[in-house]
């Protein structure tokens, strides 16, 4: 089954688009906050610490999201959680509007972190989990592309609508994900794998967390922790930091969003040929070649200087980064069976959100002591690597492999 005959197939068209759209919802989440930051640095006169606290502190929430998203999604199911943290980011996001000061919207911030922590592991186990094997990894792919489609929406709302009405604005347009929970708790149903462990006993908490360190799952467990660590430290601290980064290399406002638009605009491509790649080469083959040419991407953006190679470099960076997301949420929920799946994966991106914590605070902490932005860059180009080399020796291929149901 191609791309296209994948898409042609009603119930899994239906079910793709149907959590892809919540997807977009939580990658323009994430992306206005990055704009709303450039804003409010200006505005509040916020120092680099408190930019990277503000933009920090939403990946802490995730990390508390995505652990407890991760065990219920196993006890309640899929659906049920998803419509949940949806509903949690959504009217959080739109809160935020009405934030007056710096601590109020840090805490609104946290909340709408739980809420986003929580829906990413939980939508793309479940998407993983009703497609067939051989369209698997290409259907997750997909279903992270909308990821981009998000960060398009936030940086096209960043430029035409934050400098006419307010960073307010984004937020309240963030809370309209609230109204699309009453459609998806109509459209989408718990995957049949799932629903065929129902009257069977639920594991404790405990139990779960033993099999997933188990010595059958050991090896992979440690992979994805590392892998999961050091792509969204890097993502997080790089993309959160974008139009920052901009304007600090001496841009407008205006102009900063305008070349973040078109650098984003390359996730797209990167999706897409990560999603015909992964069903072509295998997991390891995306995650370790996409990761390697967003590590050189990175250090090329940190020592580029002028506008044509901030963009050509940024546009890669966007490219490949993204690529590699489409396999890493493909890959996570192949390595675990059926019951503690989401467990498994919650886990492993809980502790990519903590590194999500950390790359903002520490280049907000690097930024006020005058470290240079292609040193950090390099930074990120270690850590990158040090995620692409877990994969290629800790790593199994699991393209074309059944899900495991026990």
């Amino acid at each position: 089954m191609s791309k296209m005959e994948l898409l042609r197939h009603p119930k899994q068209r239906k079910l793709l688009f149907g959590v892809g759209l919540s997807w977009l919802f939580d990658a323009m989440d994430v992306g206005i906050i990055s704009f709303i930051v450039a804003v409010l640095r200006e505005e509040w006169t916020l120092s680099a610490g408190q930019v990277g606290f503000l933009t920090s502190i939403s990946s802490l929430g995730m990390v508390l999201g995505a652990a407890m998203a991760g065990v219920m999604a196993d006890r309640y199911g899929r659906k049920a959680i998803l419509l949940w943290t949806l509903l949690i980011f959504s009217i959080a996001s739109g809160l935020s509007a009405l934030a007056t000061g710096f601590g109020v919207l840090c805490l609104l911030r946290f909340i709408s972190g739980i809420g986003l922590g929580g829906e990413l592991p939980v939508a793309s186990t479940l998407v993983s989990e009703s497609m067939p094997a051989k369209d698997r990894g290409r259907a997750v792919v997909l279903l992270e592309s909308f990821w981009a489609v998000g960060w398009i929406c936030a940086a096209l709302i960043a430029y035409f609508i934050i400098p006419k009405y307010g960073w307010q604005s984004a937020f309240v347009i963030g809370a309209i994900p609230a109204f699309y929970a009453l459609y998806l708790r109509r459209a989408i149903e718990d995957p049949p794998r799932f629903m065929k462990q129902k009257g069977i006993r639920k594991a404790s908490v405990r139990e779960k967390v033993a099999q997933v360190w188990s010595i059958e799952y050991r090896r992979s467990t440690i992979m994805l922790w590392i892998l999961w660590f050091t792509v969204v430290f890097s993502y997080y601290g790089m993309f959160l930091w974008l139009p920052t980064v901009m304007t600090m290399k001496g841009f407008s406002l205006v102009k900063s969003f305008e070349y973040v638009l078109i650098m984003t605009l390359a996730q797209l491509p990167g999706y897409f040929t990560a999603a015909y790649f992964i069903e072509k080469y295998g997991r390891k083959f995306v995650l370790v070649t996409y990761l390697v040419m967003t590590a050189l991407s990175a250090a090329w953006f940190g020592y580029s200087t002028s506008v044509g190679m901030l963009i050509t470099s940024g546009i890669f960076l966007s490219f490949f980064n993204l690529g590699a997301w489409g396999g890493l949420y493909a890959y996570s929920p192949e390595l675990y069976p059926t019951k503690v799946r989401t467990t498994g994966v919650g886990f492993a991106t809980a502790m990519g959100r903590v590194g999500g914590v950390i790359a903002p605070l520490l280049v907000g902490l690097l930024v006020s002591r005058g470290i240079g932005i292609n040193v950090i860059f390099m930074m990120f180009f270690v850590v990158i690597l040090i995620g692409a080399s877990a994969v290629l020796f800790l790593g199994k291929e699991t393209k074309g492999m059944e899900l495991v149901d026990e």
